[in-house]
């Protein structure tokens, strides 16, 4: 069960010796199939609950906290906004274990805080974020969330990262104006606008295909769009792609995009420019830390196919300015992104009482 959290959980930890911290990891029985227990790197993994469907995520706040209030912990570390709901309840139950959060978020400020079943326990989330020792965020955008949920502590900004040589490409190809792969790696949901790709193909000539790596709810709906635009041909629905097998569908590509409508990192982006390649986004979120339009990447507006294809156009026809923001979001991957230099901010700064 991995995404970007647990990516960055396994890589931070995995970084810091067991004899420096040992990490306990509390979290929900997703599947009956795997074990209650097992060892993971530097990280005892300690599934509970599960087994009652969406039930299971509400009865995982209490059942979580029960089993914190057991245990002797000198810390606790809250990975997700809402995994401040169990800290926050052992905490009204008199424990004064300080507590520090991250905040990974990718929806709309909106989506996490505002949804009605949210906001019945909304006070319980902003007692938490009052209260946390510590908030740690992957972007400077999400830092505004901490202050706007009430955090008065400190805090600070530690991106997650990426392995930059499981993604460096052995054998990089120059682009081929006749034969052009766009690819995004993206969940697909509403926030990642792949649709707007989609329609952007009208405006590019035959020679360039569109790779889509991921699934979601939205799947149906774009494959629909796709047939009834008449791009069966031009288009790949891949499905989902591990990590392990990403890298080589990257290396097999031109043009990376994602027109997000709302990023609270993007993980995804900074993969693709450890693999070379040319990155199109927009400046949603957390995007602007790391793409800079002409220097790191080129930005186009959210909800904008026409200039989706302006920018797709502009690279394909000047190699120039291609290997300028490959080299440059290259060198800045390497500098800022790796995951050894990460894990060591983690340890100074966020992981200390």
């Amino acid at each position: 069960m991995i995404g970007g959290a647990e990516v960055a959980i396994d890589e931070i930890t995995r970084r810091i010796p067991a004899n420096e911290i040992d990490f306990d990891m509390i979290t929900l029985h997703f599947n009956k199939s795997h074990p209650k227990f097992e060892k993971v790197g530097n990280v005892s993994v300690y599934r509970i609950g599960g087994g009652l469907g969406y039930l299971s995520k509400i009865l995982f706040i209490p059942q979580a906290a029960a089993f914190a209030l057991a245990r002797k912990y000198d810390l606790y570390w809250g990975m997700m906004t809402y995994m401040l709901f169990p800290i926050s309840i052992a905490r009204l139950l008199g424990n004064r274990t300080p507590y520090i959060l991250t905040l990974q978020d990718g929806d709309p400020f909106a989506h996490v805080f505002n949804r009605l079943r949210i906001m019945l326990f909304k006070p319980l989330l902003t007692w938490g974020f009052k209260h946390a020792y510590k908030v740690q965020t992957i972007s400077h955008f999400l830092a505004e969330w901490a202050q706007r949920m009430g955090h008065t502590g400190k805090s600070c900004v530690i991106p997650n990262g990426v392995d930059a040589m499981k993604f460096e490409n052995p054998h990089p190809r120059p682009l081929n104006p006749s034969a052009v792969t766009l690819i995004t790696t993206s969940r697909l949901v509403e926030k990642n606008a792949v649709g707007d790709v989609i329609e952007a193909l009208k405006y590019l000539p035959e020679s360039v295909k569109f790779q889509i790596l991921g699934v979601g709810p939205l799947e149906k709906e774009l494959k629909t769009k796709t047939k009834a635009l008449g791009l069966e041909k031009r288009i790949e629905f891949l499905g989902f792609i591990s990590q392990t097998e990403l890298p080589k569908h990257l290396h097999g590509a031109d043009i990376f995009i994602r027109p997000s409508l709302s990023e609270g990192q993007g993980v995804s982006f900074i993969e693709a420019m450890a693999a070379g390649l040319p990155v199109i986004a927009t400046p949603v979120g957390g995007i602007p830390d790391f793409l800079k339009d002409g220097v790191t990447g080129l930005m186009v507006e959210p909800r904008s196919p026409k200039l989706i294809a302006f920018q797709v156009d502009k690279l394909i026809k000047d190699r120039v300015l291609r290997d300028k923001i490959t080299i440059n979001a290259k060198r800045m991957v390497m500098e800022k992104y790796g995951w050894d230099l990460i894990a060591r901010e983690m340890k100074d700064k966020v992981f200390v009482i």
